[in-house]
């Protein structure tokens, strides 16, 4: 009896089990995809990995630790440059701390140590480096570089918006590849992606990495605090389910800041240009380079506006200038620095616009320079008046120009209006009107200052005070250099490089890099109150390329 029993539970059990494997497959057959279990890369491990940013041509190596029961976590960027601690358990509601070396006049390379406290609205957790699998499902087996993965995808869905975060894990259970693919419905185009690839998983993390170094003295980020939250915990944003609503926020900061208003597709395409300027930016920062970065009014432009921005064109015909007269030079005594802006020769910074007239700008710095120099009197002149009038001379208002033909312009006219007799920049192109008798700074002549000699360039700004100067500024570090000198791998420094006009009105020497002081067109919101610090170093950029300035009657 108790056989047959157990006979008929064995029996009712298999009639289980075949239902359970019919129920399965129709699962299977109807879903696509077999019910599976997420991976669980565990509450303490140590990892390394790369964050790959292919919008804003980043990569960027990562190292963390975590441990979610200690409530704490750490991960370092580009190999330790910047590191940052999250402390969970710290009241009331967790800490952030950021550590990065700073060198200034007095002190090289000192690791300073910045805090920002959680909220209870916003506190403070252990940061993984892992997204949360919550709604992600098992939908293909495929071979990742030579492995075979299971792939595991969350599609979510918002508004005109579809968000596709993808996982690759191993066979063995390892994670190797993390992506995330945005696309906007309405506008019809992929609005994001970035990427992060794993290696060196472990669970096994040294428990000491988990401490803040001794001696440190930690301080509150300096300055308003919208971005702090992104500068002491960078990954949030690739594996948060929310970095959305931290973007919108700074978006909107942005938006007050600069006044900006959009309609409502427009306002999606410059929130996500925003939003890749803005990884861009704080990436470089952490890569520990001779200049910072920052948020300036280019932050929300595309590519082809930026572009049109700059707006020199490269040189197609011999100028007429006189070349660089090194005999009158040989005994001068160069100072290790000069800056034209304390003695009065330099007028305010100015904001060309949306408005490829960088040309017209260098032209009137060297033209004010020269007439301060030769009459001790500032006087601003009309970039609009050049824009305008000098066409014939093969510029292009708007659309581009170079300074020698506004140079010749100048000598046949009998000189430029000053701003105010001439009448506002428009930062488009206007109508040519002036007055013969209100013109000044009749030009005499226009030098060519030696291509490329340093040496000559810097004779030139001691001796004939402002330079107009051409430099390729086609590379994302130029448009959002915030402060220290400016060098950029990248840069060319041949005349057809050369794709923005500026003014240099000074050298010197910082941290023992020598620079150009130059004076930029794009408002005092840009770089450091509208200048940047561009390194001497293998004529970085182009500075000394295509350099001229001009004689007065």
């Amino acid at each position: 009896m108790k056989h047959t029993a157990q006979k008929s539970r064995s029996a009712e059990a298999m009639g289980l089990c075949n239902w359970a494997l019919i129920w399965s497959c129709v699962t299977v057959l109807l879903e696509g995809k077999p019910v599976a279990k997420a991976p669980d890369f565990g509450a303490v491990y140590h990892v390394s990995g790369l964050i790959s940013l292919p919008y804003a041509e980043i990569q960027e190596p990562f190292e963390a630790w975590y441990n979610l029961t200690g409530g704490v976590s750490r991960i370092n960027y580009y190999h330790g440059q910047v590191q940052t601690y999250q402390f969970g358990f710290e009241k009331p509601a967790g800490c952030s701390y950021k550590l990065t070396p700073e060198t200034t006049e007095t002190e090289v390379n000192v690791i300073k140590c910045f805090q920002v406290n959680g909220t209870k609205a916003d506190p403070v957790l252990p940061q993984s480096v892992f997204p949360s699998l919550e709604g992600f499902q098992l939908v293909r087996e495929e071979y990742f570089r030579g492995q075979l993965c299971e792939v595991w995808q969350n599609v979510t869905l918002e508004g005109k918006k579809k968000n596709t975060y993808t996982l690759w894990v191993s066979s063995a259970a390892l994670p190797l590849h993390y992506e995330m693919r945005g696309y906007n419905t309405l506008l019809g185009s992929h609005y994001d992606k970035y990427e992060v690839d794993y290696s060196d998983f472990s669970l096994h993390p040294d428990p000491h990495a988990f401490s803040l170094p001794d001696g440190l003295q930690c301080t509150g980020f300096p300055g308003p605090g919208v971005e702090h939250r992104v500068l002491a915990n960078p990954m949030q944003d690739f594996v948060s389910p929310y970095q959305e609503d931290r973007a919108h926020r700074l978006f909107g900061h942005f938006r007050d800041r600069f006044q900006r208003r959009y309609g409502d597709e427009e306002h999606e395409t410059r929130k996500h240009v925003f939003v890749h300027n803005l990884r861009y930016i704080h990436s470089m920062n952490r890569a520990r380079l001779p200049f910072q970065l920052a948020v300036n009014p280019l932050s929300d432009r595309t590519a082809q506006e930026l572009a049109f921005l700059r707006g020199r064109k490269g040189r197609k015909t011999p100028n007429k200038g006189l070349p660089f007269p090194h005999e009158h030079y040989q005994s001068v005594l160069l100072p290790e620095s000069i800056d034209w802006r304390l003695y009065g020769a330099v007028t305010p910074v100015k904001d060309q616009a949306i408005c490829g007239s960088c040309w017209s700008y260098a032209t009137t710095g060297a033209l004010e320079g020269a007439l301060f120099l030769k009459t001790g009197s500032q006087v601003v002149l009309s970039q609009q008046m050049l824009v305008d009038c000098t066409w014939g001379f093969g510029n292009n208002g708007c659309d581009g120009g170079e300074e020698w033909r506004a140079y010749e312009w100048v000598m046949k006219h009998g000189g430029i209006a000053t701003a105010e007799s001439y009448g506002p920049y428009l930062g488009q192109n206007g109508f040519c009107h002036y007055n013969q008798s209100q013109l000044t700074a009749k030009v005499k002549s226009y030098t060519n200052v030696t291509s490329g000699d340093l040496e000559a360039l810097k004779l030139a700004i001691f001796k004939n005070g402002p330079v107009a100067v051409s430099i390729d500024a086609a590379h994302k570090s130029f448009l959002f250099y915030s402060s220290g000198v400016y060098y950029e791998p990248q840069c060319g420094n041949t005349v057809n490089d050369l794709d923005h006009a500026v003014l240099a009105v000074g050298y010197g020497v910082l941290k023992g890099e020598p620079y150009w002081l130059v004076k930029n067109s794009w408002s005092t919101y840009w770089g450091n109150d509208g200048y940047v610090l561009m390194s001497m170093k293998d004529n970085n950029c182009g500075v000394a390329t295509d350099a001229t300035y001009v004689t007065l009657e």
